[in-house]
């Protein structure tokens, strides 16, 4: 009979899987490789994958060769289609233009071209001002007073250290989702766990306009020694240490998906840099703020980059 606590070695394993299949995507992802990373045999470890995570490791591996390709064709508008490919694990540029129509419904260059087009719309003054204006009109308090958010584009290139972490994961939607997750699941998990006062993280592991809503991942913990055990749902991760760009952020949780497009479509082509293999997160130092009253919250946003 299966208990909790063997369910969550079961879970922790493939969360270590999705995590080398990001970091690896590169590469030569045979089921054998695979299989070891999650200390499950080979045999069995295909229909252990489809079980728990919903979908076939073929399907897997496709989707998010072509989710992390589309979000690299909008963020690195200098990389040839062939550069997006080889990047992400695909033989050819003809291989990966397939995979990418039956995913999208559309070629890379027609994708990147639709979504530069977007970003200059966007970029327009005067619609930017309308859209801003329409936004703040909707963004009110339960009191009625209007929430005043700013999302400045103050980014700094940073050094970090491998940091620990223990968190809670969240599938589903971003947005107003994950702040519910926050208060209802990760604070009361940390104040049990006696983890108030320690640095926290947001991870988004997938680009919400390339990736369906409910396969959409978001691990949320707060740095723990190695020494301490978190009980409940929480598993472990390391964050990479190394190069980050980072975005100071002030708004509210509906600020957060153009902020970060903000960084990744109008910063980062600009900055000689690009994205690697790392995930990115939202960093909450012990000191960050947060006004309970109108939801407006502080954070940095923070990117891995390398040299371009």
């Amino acid at each position: 009979m299966s208990t909790p606590r063997s369910r969550d070695v079961y879970v922790d394993r493939m969360h270590r899987v999705s995590a080398y299949i990001d970091q690896h995507l590169d590469q030569f992802l045979d089921l054998e490789t695979l299989a070891e990373v999650a200390h499950f045999s080979p045999f069995h470890f295909h229909r252990l994958f489809s079980a728990l995570m919903g979908e076939t490791l073929g399907a897997y591996l496709r989707r998010r060769r072509c989710e992390i390709a589309a979000t690299r064709l909008l963020a690195q508008p200098r990389l040839s289609i062939l550069q997006i490919a080889l990047g992400v694990g695909f033989g050819s540029a003809e291989a990966f233009t397939h995979a990418f129509g039956a995913r999208f419904g559309c070629s890379p260059t027609t994708w990147r071209l639709q979504q530069a087009a977007e970003r200059a719309t966007i970029s327009n003054p005067d619609q930017a001002n309308s859209k801003t204006n329409q936004a703040q009109q909707h963004k009110v308090a339960e009191n009625g007073v209007p929430i005043k958010t700013e999302i400045p584009m103050n980014v700094q290139i940073i050094q970090r250290k491998p940091t620990q972490i223990a968190y809670l994961r969240h599938v589903g939607p971003y947005g107003q989702p994950i702040g519910t997750f926050w208060q209802t699941q990760v604070y009361p998990w940390m104040v049990a766990n006696g983890l108030i006062g320690q640095a926290r993280y947001g991870i988004s592991h997938d680009d919400p306009r390339v990736t369906a809503p409910e396969k959409c991942r978001y691990d949320a913990g707060c740095e723990i020694p190695a020494s301490v055990l978190a009980h409940g749902d929480a598993h472990r991760t390391t964050i990479p240490g190394g190069q980050y760009a980072a975005l100071s952020f002030k708004g509210i949780v509906a600020d957060f998906e153009p902020a970060w497009d903000a960084l990744l479509r109008d910063w980062l082509p600009s900055s000689g840099l690009q994205l690697d293999s790392r995930p990115m997160f939202e960093y909450y130092p012990t000191d960050s703020g947060y006004d309970p009253s109108t939801g407006v919250l502080e954070c940095k946003l923070c990117a891995p980059v390398i040299p371009l």
